[in-house]
């Protein structure tokens, strides 16, 4: 082989490994502009299906310190906060593990129980608005899945947009004068102006 040979296939070799990088680049960018644009359909539905919106707002947790609301909705049953997981695989928990497991193809990893969390969120916010029911959850999206059950406070995220957008069209009265004060109250302690997503 000639030094001249040596060269070019070095130059193919870099010219290969250029093209790699900017294919995997690009493969990786489209994972990410999807996962944006689900993010941002997700927030469009919540936006339109509830009366109000909080979103990643910290307030007093009771205890000296603030605790943080990814989502807290104003419906026409009360307040919803609500925590989303973006999971992909088989999810195996339970309320009284403190790790839950997730096994997705050959990965398997575990991340904290949310239901603590959740619990202190849904205290936070009921101490701040004790007059109106309040309800939480945690939110999974399509591509988790609980072969063993949902463990309590656990749904589907598909499943409650569809629940909450079945609510808002219904044409049922707006939400009492009180869930308005009471909403008042917690975007105050949120530091939040309210919001209103719809008349009446």
């Amino acid at each position: 082989m000639s030094p001249g040979d040596a060269v070019n296939n070095d130059g193919l070799w870099v010219l290969g490994a250029l093209a790699l990088v900017m294919v995997l680049g690009g493969f990786g960018i489209t994972l990410w502009m999807l996962r944006r644009r689900r993010q941002r359909n997700v927030e469009r539905r919540l936006h339109d299906a509830s009366c109000a919106i909080l979103k990643n707002a910290l307030i007093p947790d009771g205890n000296g310190g603030d605790i943080h609301l990814q989502y807290a909705l104003l419906t026409r049953r009360g307040i919803l906060v609500l925590d989303i997981k973006d999971v992909e695989g088989h999810v195996f928990g339970s309320e009284g593990m403190q790790d839950w497991t997730v096994l997705a193809n050959d990965r398997r990893y575990t991340f904290a129980n949310p239901q603590p969390g959740l619990w202190d969120r849904l205290a936070a916010v009921k101490r701040l608005t004790p007059e109106i029911p309040v309800t939480g959850y945690v939110a999974f999206g399509a591509r988790a899945r609980f072969s063993k059950g949902q463990p309590r406070s656990v749904i589907m995220l598909e499943a409650l947009l569809q629940d909450l957008e079945r609510e808002s069209q219904s044409g049922q009265s707006a939400p009492f004068e009180s869930f308005q004060l009471q909403w008042q109250q917690l975007c105050t302690a949120a530091g939040s102006v309210p919001e209103s997503n719809r008349q009446g």
